[in-house]
C-alpha cells in the first residue's frame, strides 16, 4: 500500500459520509427519531440512522479502489455488513426480538469467520474447531458492543478513529493485509465525515444501522491483525470499549437484570452522572485510544516478548484509571 491509496481511501470516504449524512437528515428526521427516555444520554428528539452513510461510504470507497487495484474486498465481508445494517435498520425503525438479532448477527459473523482460510490460525495449539467456535463467539459480541458504547455524542467517533488510523498505518508498513488496511482507511475517513454532525449536542445519531456493521468490520480488520500474528495488537487496539463493556455486562449479570435491556451503568455513562461533561468524557477516551494505538503498534514492531507483556501492562493500567475516574465523582 502507497501512503496516497490510503489518504485517497481516506478523503474520499470522508466526503462521501459527509454528503450522504446532509442529504438524509429531513428523511431520518422523519423516519427515525430517537426520542429521550431515562435511559438516554440526549434530552431532545434526534434523528437516528446516519450509520447508513458512514457503511455505504465505507464499502463504496473500499471496494471502488480494491477493483482499480485489481484486487477485491472479500465478498462475504460485503454482503455480511449489508446484512447486519439491515438488522440494525429493521431495530432503529422498529425494535427487533433479541433472538431474531442474535441469529441474525451471528448468522453474518459466522459467514465472515467460517469463510477463512483453515490457515488463518491465531492459536495454533487448539483444535481447529474450537478456535473458530471462539472466534465466532467473540465476533457476535464484538458487534454488539459496540452498539452498546454507542451512546454518547461522538464516543464511536473517539473510539473507531484513532483504531482504524492505527490499522492503516500498519497496512502502510505492510504488518496487515491491504484489503483490511484499505477497509480502516475507509472506515476511518467516513467516521470522520459523520464527526461533524455527531458533535455534542449530536444532530443526529449512528443508529444500530451503523454501529452493528462498523462493529464486524472493525472485527474483521483486527482479526486480520490477529491472523497476522499480532493478537496483542489486536487485543490493545479496541481494549478500552473491550473492558468497558465487559465488565459492564457482568456486573449487570451478578445483580440479575435484564443485561440485554437498555441501560446507564456504562462507565462513560457514569462519568456524566458523576460531574463530567461530554466533551471531557470524549476526550478522555479519545486520549486514552490514542495511547493505546502507540501501544499496540510498540508490540508490532518489537520482537521482545518482555516488550509486548510491558505494552500490555501499561494499556491495562491507563484502562484502570480512566475507568476508576469515571466511576467516582468528577474532583479535578
Amino acid at each position: 500500500m502507497t501512503i496516497g491509496l490510503v489518504l485517497l481511501a481516506l478523503a474520499a470516504a470522508a466526503l462521501l459520509s459527509a454528503f450522504i449524512t446532509w442529504r438524509s437528515m429531513p428523511l431520518l428526521q422523519r423516519y427515525s427519531l430517537a426520542r429521550p427516555n431515562h435511559r438516554s444520554s440526549h434530552r431532545i428528539p434526534t434523528p437516528q440512522g446516519a450509520g447508513i452513510a458512514v457503511i455505504a461510504a465505507t464499502l463504496v470507497v473500499a471496494s471502488s479502489l480494491a477493483a482499480w487495484m485489481n484486487t477485491a474486498i472479500p465478498a462475504v465481508l460485503i454482503g455480511s455488513t449489508v446484512l447486519i445494517a439491515l438488522v440494525g435498520l429493521a431495530d432503529d425503525i422498529k425494535s427487533l426480538p433479541v433472538l431474531l438479532r442474535l441469529t441474525l448477527q451471528a448468522a453474518a459473523v459466522g459467514a465472515v469467520v467460517l469463510s477463512a482460510p483453515e490457515t488463518a490460525r491465531i492459536v495454533p495449539s487448539l483444535p481447529f474447531s474450537l478456535e473458530r467456535s471462539l472466534i465466532l463467539l467473540a465476533g457476535v459480541w464484538f458487534v454488539n458492543l459496540i452498539n452498546f458504547m454507542d451512546g454518547l455524542d461522538l464516543i464511536t467517533v473517539a473510539e473507531v478513529v484513532p483504531v482504524t488510523a492505527s490499522l492503516m498505518m500498519l497496512g502502510w508498513l505492510g504488518e496487515l493485509s491491504w484489503p483490511a488496511a484499505l477497509v480502516a482507511a475507509a472506515l476511518c475517513g467516513a467516521t470522520l465525515g459523520f464527526a461533524p454532525f455527531n458533535r455534542p449536542v449530536a444532530k443526529v445519531f449512528l443508529g444500530d444501522v451503523g454501529s452493528l456493521p462498523i462493529g464486524l468490520l472493525l472485527g474483521w480488520c483486527l482479526l486480520e491483525l490477529a491472523w497476522h500474528r499480532q493478537p496483542a495488537a489486536a487485543l490493545l487496539l479496541p481494549a478500552y470499549y473491550l473492558v468497558d463493556a465487559t465488565v459492564t455486562l457482568f456486573r449487570r449479570i451478578a445483580r440479575r437484570e435484564q443485561f440485554w435491556t437498555a441501560h446507564r451503568t456504562h462507565f462513560y455513562q457514569r462519568a456524566t452522572d458523576n460531574g463530567f461533561t461530554v466533551p471531557r468524557v470524549i476526550g478522555e477516551v479519545f486520549a486514552l485510544n490514542l495511547l493505546l494505538a502507540l501501544l499496540a503498534i510498540v508490540t508490532v514492531r518489537s520482537t521482545l516478548l518482555a516488550t509486548t507483556a510491558l505494552a500490555l501492562l501499561a494499556g491495562a493500567i491507563a484502562i484502570g484509571v480512566v475507568i476508576w475516574r469515571f466511576s467516582r465523582p468528577r474532583k479535578f
